[in-house]
């Protein structure tokens, strides 16, 4: 039986649940479990904090698990990254009270508080700054104020807790985060695992594409399937009047618009669009 672990709570839980149902695990999960069953894909799930995911997936007691990519870099366990999951994203940056560093080598000597502290450790030994790491655990955004730390190093998605705190972000990330699926680091690929990961890719390119169905007269068939190139090729039905086709193809979600814009104006009609449940490329 595979043994998964996914995060309990925080940014990653609920999107980590939702992507899993919808590759067709989980079906049955109520929200407070902590362990749940899945005999019909023979998936055994654990749910866990997220910090401690990549420690168990890393000791071997559980196959894969899903968490973030600094979570993982920070536990320091012997796990790798197997598949970006595309949601949870998120920087690991360095803020100073405002006015107060332009650059990394501002924070030279400082004290910096930070929940992160093995991710932070490796950076700044990495960058050659010498500064006192402050772990603390939770928020960090209050560290300066309080006089425990002159600056910190923290997980930021939009940065406005830090300017409430009299904080200004300093420099580039110094990671860029999501969620990733994990695994022990050399541990060969068996078949569940590949099974999930087929899924849950299938799940990523269900929710970025969809399908667009439309009629074109012959002349303009070669240059709407320009606009609709799919993914191989666009399927092309003849129609009951001969000199007009019904074109079907896969369209990045982002793009739709446009893409309906564009055939209109080539002549399409009919023009239709469909969501993608799941597929395998």
């Amino acid at each position: 039986m595979l043994k998964v672990a996914i995060p309990n709570k925080g940014q990653l839980a609920d999107p980590a649940r939702e992507m899993l149902q919808e590759a067709g695990y989980l079906r049955n999960a109520g929200v407070r479990d902590l362990v749940v069953q899945d005999p019909a894909n023979d998936v055994e799930f654990f749910f866990l904090r997220p910090k401690d995911v990549a420690l168990y997936v890393g000791a071997g007691t559980l196959d894969i698990g899903i968490t973030g990519r600094d979570m993982l870099l920070d536990s320091g366990a012997e796990a790798t990254e197997l598949l970006p999951l595309g949601f949870a994203p998120s920087t690991f940056r360095l803020a100073a009270p405002i006015g107060s560093a332009q650059s990394f080598a501002d924070f030279e000597g400082k004290r910096i508080a930070t929940s992160y502290d093995g991710l932070l450790r490796s950076w700044l030994t990495q960058s050659g700054i010498n500064a006192t790491v402050v772990r603390l655990d939770g928020a960090v955004e209050n560290a300066v104020a309080l006089g425990v730390a002159d600056a910190v190093a923290d997980v930021v998605a939009t940065g406005t807790t830090l300017r409430k705190a009299g904080l200004e972000i300093v420099g580039e990330p110094i990671l860029v985060s999501e969620a990733t699926v994990v695994r022990r680091t050399g541990a060969p690929m068996t078949t569940p695992v590949d099974t999930m990961i087929r899924r849950l890719q299938s799940v990523m390119v269900a929710r970025t594409f969809v399908l667009v169905d439309y009629d074109i007269k012959a002349d303009n068939l070669a240059a709407a399937c320009a606009i609709t190139p799919g993914i191989e090729s666009p399927t092309v039905s003849p129609l009951h009047e001969s000199d007009w086709s019904a074109v079907r193809a896969m369209v990045k979600s982002a793009d739709v618009h446009r893409v309906m814009d564009e055939l209109y104006e080539l002549g399409a009609r009919g023009i239709l669009v469909t969501d993608i449940r799941a597929c395998r490329l």
